[in-house]
């Protein structure tokens, strides 16, 4: 199922029924040819078989009549022999977008001339239906137009920091995330997007496998079996496991064998992470949908009156993803609340480590008091540094400091008095913070002063407006950086442009002027091309010298020191117990002590520290995190064909040149990180084989 049959569903409000279509592998393609007894066996309800068949009904009307409406727009291929394009009579038609903007379309509201744009690609995919190379390549080029490039933005925080409260304030919806609970905190990934489907609040849950969640169960029943004398509140694999099964089976578990947990029964509320599906929660306002989505997001530990035998599913939730309509600040951009450390679910940690790579912001929150000496949000920055700097997308770090309102004894001053002493401690914070943000060697490697910012902000003051205006609050500020991602405007300009040149293709595709040239012009653009790639070899085997040797530098630091570090690691002050423990903590957790406070200690990185510190200089110089440079000093950035050239020799191929250049500059860019993984894999296999010889 591709996402043309999924917006259509939920535009329907048949969101129940997406993983049906998508079970039977129903495409846009398919959806048009669905005939009534295929239907009936989708949808085996007769309401929302009604709907579906009254919609689909419309669907084809609407897109008959456009077909009427641009018939003489895009001729069948099968027509080119027998009469000259229409595109090519009117040459209004293949204008650039910002010119047919300027002449036609000043009083368009853009996501009308969006939606214009995307139902014509649609049309044109459509008519494509010779079985060639060419045709197969237009259709990929007109389904990636479709293809939603999201800007991340990683938010960590420890629980009170006011995280919660603040999403909701910049998105202004004040009921969407849980906040306020001592007790309780966020345990998994929660990524907010706008719901561009539909006007309703929505919840796609996903949960991890029954695999994997039966194997927890196992190293649980386990832990038990070895461990039952040892039941202490300072044995953190103890707490961490009565907390996930007393959430999931409330007291049941401790009578219960591993297998007899994973009976049916217990899973009647949720009986998609049975049938390895995803939960979709569909409500009409923020608030339904919070109280809804909180047994899915958050661990309480003190569960209060009321409470008893209520189920919590968050140890089988992989990630939640919360969709909010109508939303600008998300139109394009997703908010991902990130637990601090990863997870001990090898899945969760992948996905977690996945998608900070791929944010372009991270924000740091928490509480103004003592922000700048509040020691876990510098370790957690610490700790994601090497993920979001090494070859990660983040451009900006932006440090948040909630709760700028709150004051000890300000009961007795005037609102002037207490707006002075806020803003004066605001000033001394964001001192404070970048004067610590300079002490951090390690987070420095990788960011600059120009990519830290701090904000002291209130969600509070920004809602009642007690003693600071709402642009005090700071809250507009960081809403201003997100309607900035979003910018709408380049979304609709990018799609039309797109959508212009593989117009101009095909346009390109059928005109005849240019065969008598194309061997010369397919001539020209190989020499070009094996001209280029000659510079990029041989940037990258210079690259790659340099990187052999910091590598060789650091197997033999690491030769010298590997054994110091492992033994200050496992022994450091450590009795019988503790040091069992440890040392079975981090056989399991592969190479990683995570205790319930503090930050996680990874002996893998201890032990290759060596090696990445010897790397890491070149690293950054050869894949920079900035925008401005490029991979391999520019030299990938600055590849071309020269096809500007080639435009002015060969005037009838100027349409298809001109889709190869921006082709050219997409590719060269997305190739950038395929490159680099490649490197590193081979800079990484020499430095293996070095080892092996030696030992």
């Amino acid at each position: 199922m591709d996402d043309f049959v999924r917006t259509k569903l939920l535009e329907w409000g048949l969101s129940e029924w997406v993983e049906k279509f998508k079970d039977k592998e129903i495409d846009a393609d398919s959806l048009y040819d669905l005939d009534d007894q295929e239907i009936d066996h989708v949808i085996t309800k007769a309401g929302p078989r009604v709907k579906f068949k009254k919609n689909l009904r419309l669907l084809k009307c609407k897109q008959e009549q456009e077909a009427a409406d641009l018939a003489q727009v895009f001729p069948s291929t099968s027509d080119t022999g027998k009469r000259k394009s229409d595109l090519q009579s009117d040459p209004s038609r293949l204008q650039s977008p910002a010119k047919r903007q300027r002449l036609s379309v000043s009083g368009f509201v853009e996501s009308i001339i969006l939606s214009d744009a995307k139902s014509i690609m649609t049309f044109v995919h459509a008519r494509l239906h010779h079985q060639d190379q060419l045709c197969a390549f237009l259709k990929k080029k007109i389904s990636d137009l479709e293809t939603d490039k999201r800007e991340l933005v990683g938010v960590f925080g420890k629980t009170g920091a006011g995280k919660s409260s603040l999403i909701n304030a910049i998105i202004e919806e004040k009921n969407l995330l849980p906040s306020g609970s001592i007790n309780a905190c966020t345990s998994v990934m929660i990524k907010l997007e706008a719901n561009t489907y539909s006007s309703k609040y929505e919840a796609e849950i996903e949960f991890i496998t029954k695999e994997e969640w039966n194997d927890e169960l196992w190293s649980f029943h386990q832990f038990f079996c070895k461990n039952g004398d040892h039941e202490t509140e300072d044995n953190d694999d103890y707490l961490d496991a009565v907390e996930k099964l007393s959430a999931v089976y409330g007291e049941e578990w401790k009578q219960k064998s591993s297998e007899n947990l994973m009976e049916s029964k217990y899973f009647k509320a949720i009986p998609e992470f049975l049938q390895s599906k995803r939960k979709i929660l569909t409500c009409e306002s923020a608030n339904e949908l919070c109280a809804k989505v909180v047994k899915y997001t958050r661990s309480d530990s003190k569960q209060g009156e009321g409470n008893e035998g209520k189920k919590w599913f968050w140890p089988l939730v992989k990630c939640v993803t919360v969709r909010v309509p109508n939303n600008p600040f998300l139109q394009h951009v997703t908010l991902v609340d990130l637990p601090g450390n990863g997870d001990c679910n090898k899945s969760r940690d992948q996905m977690w480590k996945g998608i900070l790579g791929n944010c372009s912001t991270v924000w740091i929150v928490t509480e103004i008091n003592r922000a700048a000496s509040e020691k876990e949000a510098w370790e957690i920055l610490e700790s994601v540094s090497s993920l979001i700097g090494n070859g990660g997308k983040c451009q900006q770090i932006h440090f948040i400091c909630t709760k700028s309102d709150l004051l000890d004894d300000s009961d007795d001053l005037s609102s002037a008095d207490v707006h002075d002493l806020i803003t004066e401690r605001n000033v001394q914070a964001t001192d404070a913070i970048k004067k610590e943000f300079n002490k951090q060697s390690k987070i420095r490697k990788h960011f600059t002063d120009d990519s830290f910012k701090v904000f002291t902000v209130s969600s509070k003051e920004f809602l009642k407006e007690n003693y600071l205006s709402p642009e005090e609050t700071e809250i507009p500020k960081l809403q201003r950086f997100l309607q900035d991602l979003n910018d709408c405007h380049s979304e609709t300009v990018n799609y039309v442009t797109r959508a212009h040149r593989i117009l101009s293709l095909i346009q390109g595709a059928i005109s005849r002027g240019v065969d008598s040239k194309k061997g010369e012009v397919c001539e020209e653009l190989e020499r070009n091309m094996s001209l280029q790639l000659d510079n990029v070899r041989k940037e990258m085997e210079d690259t790659y010298t340099a990187f052999k040797k910091c590598l060789d530098d650091g197997v033999e630091k690491s030769k010298c020191s590997y054994g110091e570090k492992l033994k200050n690691f496992l022994y450091d002050g450590k009795n019988g117990g503790a040091f069992y423990n440890l040392l079975k903590c981090v056989v399991e957790n592969g190479g990683i002590y995570k205790p319930k406070k503090g930050k996680p200690i990874n002996l893998n990185m201890k032990l290759a520290s060596c090696l990445i510190d010897s790397i890491g200089a070149e690293f950054r110089k050869t894949f920079p995190n900035e925008v401005t440079c490029g991979a391999f000093n520019g030299v990938i950035k600055t590849f071309s064909l020269d096809t500007d050239s080639l435009i002015e020799k060969y005037k009838n191929a100027e349409l298809q040149l001109r889709f190869l250049k921006t082709e050219v500059r997409s590719e060269t860019l997305l190739s950038i990180n395929g490159l680099m993984v490649k490197f590193i894999l081979i800079s990484c296999l020499s430095v293996r084989k070095k080892i092996l010889r030696q030992d």
